[in-house]
């Protein structure tokens, strides 16, 4: 017999021998069960609550700066991210054309008010010598109209010269606004045609939430004092809920979907919220939460919110199964309300969902 399986018989005999002898009775082990896991059963709410509508976070105020003019970009101050004044300059395109068909047109002005400083001053000899009638009345109107026509020569050439000396201010980009540059799709050296986007900017201080519900939601909202609007940045990361009282139900209607179009005001100075993020607009829902409307709507579905399991960007609870073990399901959350999460799709009524999740992974 190998001496490893010696020892194993011998182990036990020898300390049952030893405590013979010493006049005591050997212990016998016990072993202790691990506890078992509980479980909550999901049930339907029994009172109306509230419902869900995906939106996205818009800019109040955004705009979409384009060239106006052609020419090459030689300089581009700002990158996506920057924060930026009213009238601050962010690009530049090449300008020295401009800058010179500017300074023709300001020495064509000067020419002309030079010759209407002639013509005036010949309109005035002329007047002279009518008076002493050394000339006749056609050479005095003939002065005249010399007179008057450099006057609108040089009105013309003024009103050039400020064309030309504002397409070379359009060749500087300025904000229209303070606010943040979302987006330069543009690099140094590209070529900028009229039309062509240069950056995007949007005002962070006047944020707001668009969504679409319908018609019924609407004409329940046009009575609502406040809504709850929650920001989600990213699968696993912490929710934001605030409560929003500035409400505008649009007087439109989308004939294809049959929604009505939804702005909630956002509060100042959220802290990490830019457009486009996703969000969720929770309403108060005009259907009884513990039974499906005519649409076939699904009842709202509550559990304790220990129950679920984050994992990297996995959310989950464990459900009791088939065999009796946990299994581990991924669901989408809704709203959490005090120790309570609503569960918008993964698990149906009347399942067993595990309240503590580490025993239920000890169990499988």
């Amino acid at each position: 017999m190998p001496i490893s399986s010696w020892r194993r018989w011998l182990g036990p005999a020898l300390l049952t021998t030893a405590w013979n002898l010493a006049g005591a009775q050997a212990p016998t082990p016990t072993f202790v069960a691990p506890a078992a896991a509980q479980y909550h059963t999901v049930q339907a709410a029994d009172r109306a609550g509230l419902s869900s509508h995906e939106a996205r976070v818009e800019a109040v105020r955004d705009a979409l700066l384009a060239a106006q003019v052609p020419g090459a970009i030689v300089a581009l101050q700002v990158q996506a991210g920057d924060r930026v004044q009213k009238g601050q300059t962010l690009l530049r395109i090449d300008a020295r054309m401009a800058s010179q068909g500017a300074s023709a047109s300001r020495a064509q002005v000067a020419a002309a008010q030079a010759q209407l400083a002639v013509a005036r001053k010949e309109y005035e000899r002329q007047q002279q010598l009518f008076a002493k009638r050394y000339i006749s009345q056609a050479a005095l109107d003939s002065a005249q109209a010399q007179w008057q026509a450099a006057q609108a020569q040089v009105q013309a050439l003024q009103a050039q010269a400020g064309v030309a000396a504002t397409q070379a201010h359009l060749h500087t980009v300025q904000a229209p606004f303070a606010g943040v540059v979302a987006r330069v799709p543009v690099t140094l050296g590209d070529m900028a045609m009229p039309g062509t986007p240069l950056l995007a900017l949007y005002d962070p201080g006047a944020l707001r939430v668009t969504a679409h519900v319908s018609s019924a939601q609407a004409a329940a909202l046009r009575q609502a004092a406040s809504v709850e609007v929650e920001l989600v940045d990213s699968p696993g990361s912490p929710r934001l809920t605030v409560t929003a009282a500035h409400i505008q139900v649009l007087p439109t209607a989308d004939a294809h979907a049959h929604t009505v179009p939804v702005r909630v005001a956002l509060p100042a100075d959220l802290p990490d919220v830019v457009p486009g993020m996703f969000a969720r607009l929770w309403l108060p829902d005009v259907r009884d939460a513990g039974a499906t409307d005519a649409a076939g709507m699904a009842p709202r579905l509550w559990i304790p919110a220990r129950a679920v399991v984050r994992r990297a960007e996995m959310t989950g609870v464990y459900v009791q199964g088939a065999n009796g073990l946990p299994q581990l399901r991924q669901v989408r959350l809704g709203v959490q309300r005090g120790e309570q999460v609503e569960v918008l799709s993964g698990v149906r009524v009347g399942e067993q969902v595990a309240l503590e999740p580490d025993k239920a992974i000890r169990e499988r």
